[in-house]
């Protein structure tokens, strides 16, 4: 591709490189850069790529994007902000994918995973097209799995997905929207057909710092929508709903005044039902997870569906079929008699549903295994803390992913919450011991619930990625064979 047609939408302040200069392709990591790229110098969280212009000129880059002159001898691009100017060169390089999908994004604190995992089943059992999602769990293009690192992929992965969810067929794509993409510009020149807002509860404040700059970003998203869907029963909906650029539609479970409302709600061990009610149209919906944040994710499904024409009877017979999502409530098919569930629970608000959920349809003892990532918002790991104390018969603090951080002090931090005399209350640092200790703790009719990892095969600690499986850890732990993927027949 030509320099020019790249510079063409950017606000350039100074340019020494030829317009008719070939681009072969686009970098940001100096250690990936190859003959004829063009290597974007980004001012990252950890570190300044500005640092890394002459590797990436050895590595043979031809020309330099960047908002601070090179200090060796290399034609450069000098803008504003090359964070920025990365993601609009990105859309540019891969012909604005994009356009040529219908773009559903999903931002929130807790069930973005579900909801885009329910939208996609959705789309695809009421549209009977092709869809692509790109999430925590994984990037999807149809039926083809792909492994992911990232909630939002970075500038660069997301315009070559999407490219290759246009190319594969798809019209619609489905994506989680993190609020660090939205600040930091990932998902700059996507126009989303439908933005949705699930909830917002304490999270990445070692990021945004206050919760009042964690909603802000995540309001930007209907700066790029056509129509906003919010959840009115979240403390924080009135910021989504006062930032809003385009036509916004509310769903609740409490209030009559919503666009959709959910009325008759029963909650069972099995799943959730309910009578959605939007304008004139009636339907009865069930959906096989349990919990009433199930009927808070299914509503936010059905208003998107709406959104984009579909009726509620058919939203009905959609998720009836629905299946739950890996890591999130997911029941451990063992020969036990205790149930174990996995859950992805990684925030005050998450823990406090699931144990909440749990509760409701358990009614013996309650062993909770969790922890808390390292490098991020120590604030909420007293909060985890004392709700675990609270709702759970045997609390087990272990590590999750301590990253960096020494794994005793993010423990110590979750134990400031609870009551260190209490019974029923363990450390152990070793994930794995702690799992064999939970399921040594289980009786009949118990329920063991290992939170944190979820859909993740891995811990970080101290810069190193370890497997670590906890369906395969449970399964050594109690003796059963390991899990090859296959069905029974």
């Amino acid at each position: 591709m030509k320099l020019k047609r790249l510079l063409s939408v950017l606000d350039v302040c100074e340019c020494t490189a030829d317009p008719e200069l070939d681009i072969r392709d686009i970098s940001f990591d100096s250690r990936t850069t190859q003959p004829g790229d063009l290597f974007a110098a980004v001012c990252g969280y950890e570190s300044d790529g500005h640092r890394f212009i002459g590797a990436a000129v050895e590595r043979g880059a031809a020309v330099v994007l960047c908002q601070k002159k090179p200090e060796v001898d290399i034609p450069y691009i000098l803008v504003a902000d090359s964070r920025l100017a990365l993601s609009r060169i990105c859309c540019e390089f891969f012909d604005n994918p994009s356009r040529e999908l219908t773009m559903i994004g999903v931002t929130g604190t807790n069930g973005k995973t579900t909801v885009t995992t329910l939208i996609k089943h959705m789309l695809e059992q009421c549209l009977h097209t092709k869809v692509g999602l790109i999430g925590t769990n994984a990037n999807i293009i149809g039926d083809e799995v792909l492994h992911t690192e990232h909630t939002t992929p970075d500038a660069y992965e997301l315009q070559k997905l999407l490219r290759r969810m246009v190319d594969a067929g798809c019209t619609h794509a489905v994506m989680e929207v993190s609020s660090h993409s939205l600040v930091l510009h990932r998902v700059e020149g996507i126009r989303f057909r439908v933005g949705i807002f699930t909830n917002l509860s304490q999270d990445h404040l070692d990021f945004h710092k206050t919760m009042e700059a964690y909603a802000a970003a995540k309001a930007q998203l209907f700066a790029q929508s056509d129509v906003g869907i919010v959840n009115a029963d979240d403390d924080w909906a009135h910021v989504m709903l006062e930032h809003a650029k385009c036509p916004m539609h509310t769903y609740s479970a409490k209030r009559n005044d919503a666009d959709l409302v959910a009325k008759d709600i029963r909650l069972s061990a099995s799943g959730v039902r309910f009578v959605a009610m939007h304008g004139d149209a009636i339907a009865r919906m069930r959906l096989g997870i349990p919990g009433m944040f199930s009927v808070y994710n299914a509503l936010s499904v059905i208003a998107c569906a709406c959104a984009l024409g579909i009726s509620l009877d058919d939203c009905s017979a959609a998720l009836d079929t629905a299946k739950p999502v890996k890591g999130r409530a997911e029941v451990l098919e063992t020969d036990g008699d205790y149930t174990i569930l996995i859950d992805y629970a990684v925030t005050p608000d998450a823990i406090d549903n699931i144990l909440t959920t749990v509760r409701e349809f358990a009614p013996a003892r309650l062993v909770f295994l969790f922890g808390c990532g390292g490098d991020r918002d120590r604030g909420k790991r007293p909060k985890m803390g004392r709700i675990a104390g609270q709702k759970a018969d045997f609390v087990i603090v272990t590590s999750d992913n301590p990253r960096s951080e020494e794994p005793m002090r993010i423990i110590g931090d979750i134990l400031k919450g609870t009551d260190k005399k209490r019974r029923g209350l363990f450390i152990e640092e070793d994930r794995r011991r702690a799992t064999a200790l939970a399921l040594s703790l289980a009786k009949p009719g118990d329920t063991v619930l290992l939170a944190g990892k979820g859909h993740e095969k891995y811990q970080l600690i101290c810069g190193e990625k370890l497997p670590l499986d906890e369906r395969e850890t449970v399964r050594e732990i109690l003796g059963l064979p390991h899990d090859t993927g296959r069905k029974k027949p």
